[in-house]
């Protein structure tokens, strides 16, 4: 791309440690064949971005969220003017980086939500079967009930962000019973939050979170119990409940909570059976400079090269297809698989609406769990929606 050593480019992202590592180490091949020299800057600050963007001195590059593509558009250059590789990417996956007609963000790392933490021994033991419907997934909560288990830990307590467990369940949910379409005409705004769709899977959810028989507390515990607390209540022994909602970050928490079970054995997951689609969250990479060595960097990472050289470095998951095949971690290979197969890829709703809807969201399902009357819940949520949206 016209890169020469000795070319500087200024990163920023919010990555440090062991996660700065693998980035270093994904990024080795560009840096030894073009001998281009990082200027990297971690910070999870994004006023700190918002300064340097306002003072005209923005890092080339910046690793950020989905939001800042539109609070940026007008600085940022396009990736396809840049050498992406958009070939190597689904449009479900192009299409939330796409501002007014302008690709402005390249996915480069996911991780899915839309999965069951279990523990096969468990379940082995017990004579339980993964399912692979919702309705096998129906019959086995009632199963469990029946056999005198407890099947869910829900537990979300997680400060002023406690809910989102909830609402991340929630939206699963959805794309069992509607389809990423529906999700993603919720956070559009051509479909409104007090719709029947909604209804439907918040009550799904609601008749499992706030019963004692299908979760540790019922409401009570789903209200007040530690969304890690609700992972490792799983895994203890013997374990509180058999089965825990939670994205891909889990399997780490239970290996650091409980270093002596074996992924695999002790504890795995599953898709959530009959979702059309995944829930995730992606992180962004967005040039505001189109040098050279800018025009290198996308390249690479956008080439079947980079997405493979992502997936060896273990670094979650990318959404470029050259990653299908090259994890080498078993939990990833497996997360992996479910990524490079699904047919949609839906953010959260909650982060992707702005204005506030996250947090109304969060006390909403909150309140709902705490017995609140779900039409004016939804009425509520609705009018903030479109505020938001207008």
């Amino acid at each position: 791309m016209g890169a020469e050593a000795g070319d500087e480019l200024t990163l920023l992202y919010q990555w440090s440690g062991s996660e700065e590592e693998r980035l270093n180490e994904i990024l080795k091949p560009l840096v030894d064949a073009c001998g281009i020299v990082l200027k990297p800057e971690s910070t999870r600050d994004q006023a700190l971005l918002d300064t340097k963007v306002q003072a005209g001195t923005p890092p080339d590059v910046a690793f950020w969220n989905v939001a800042q593509l539109v609070q940026y558009e007008d600085m940022l250059k396009p990736m396809d003017t840049l050498g992406a590789h958009g070939e190597n990417y689904a449009d479900f996956f192009k299409d939330p980086g796409t501002v007014n007609g302008k690709w402005l963000g390249l996915p480069v790392k996911a991780d899915i939500k839309t999965i069951i933490w279990y523990s096969p021994v468990v379940f082995e033991v017990k004579g339980y079967t993964v399912p692979t419907t919702w309705q096998e997934l129906e019959t086995l909560v009632d199963e469990m009930v029946a056999n005198g288990d407890i099947p869910w830990s829900m537990g979300m307590e997680s400060g002023d962000a406690t809910g989102w467990t909830g609402t991340d369940f929630v939206q699963d949910i959805m794309l069992v019973q509607q389809g990423p379409d529906y999700v993603l005409g919720l956070i559009s705004g051509d479909i409104p939050f007090n719709d029947a769709g909604v209804k439907q899977a918040w009550e799904t959810y609601g008749k499992w979170a706030t019963d004692p028989i299908y979760t540790i507390g019922g409401a009570q515990g789903t209200l007040s119990t530690g969304f890690l607390d609700a992972i490792y209540k799983v895994f203890s022994d013997p374990p509180e409940a058999m089965m825990v909602k939670q994205s891909g970050f889990a399997g780490g928490e239970v290996a650091s909570q409980y270093p002596e079970l074996q992924y695999g054995t002790d504890y795995d997951f599953f898709a959530v059976p009959g979702a059309q689609g995944l829930q995730g969250g992606a992180d962004w990479l967005m040039a505001f400079n189109d040098s050279p060595a800018v025009q290198a960097l996308i390249a690479y990472l956008s080439s079947t090269e980079g997405g493979a050289a992502w997936a060896k470095a273990s670094f979650d998951l990318s959404p470029n297809v050259g990653a299908a095949g090259n994890y080498v971690d078993p939990a990833l290979v497996k997360k992996g698989e479910a990524l490079a197969t699904t047919s949609g890829f839906t953010p959260d709703i909650g982060d992707t609406i702005p204005g506030g809807f996250g947090s109304a969201e969060f006390k909403a399902i909150s309140d709902y769990v705490n017995g609140a009357d779900l039409d004016a819940i939804l009425d509520s949520l609705a009018a903030v929606q479109a505020e938001a949206l207008q």
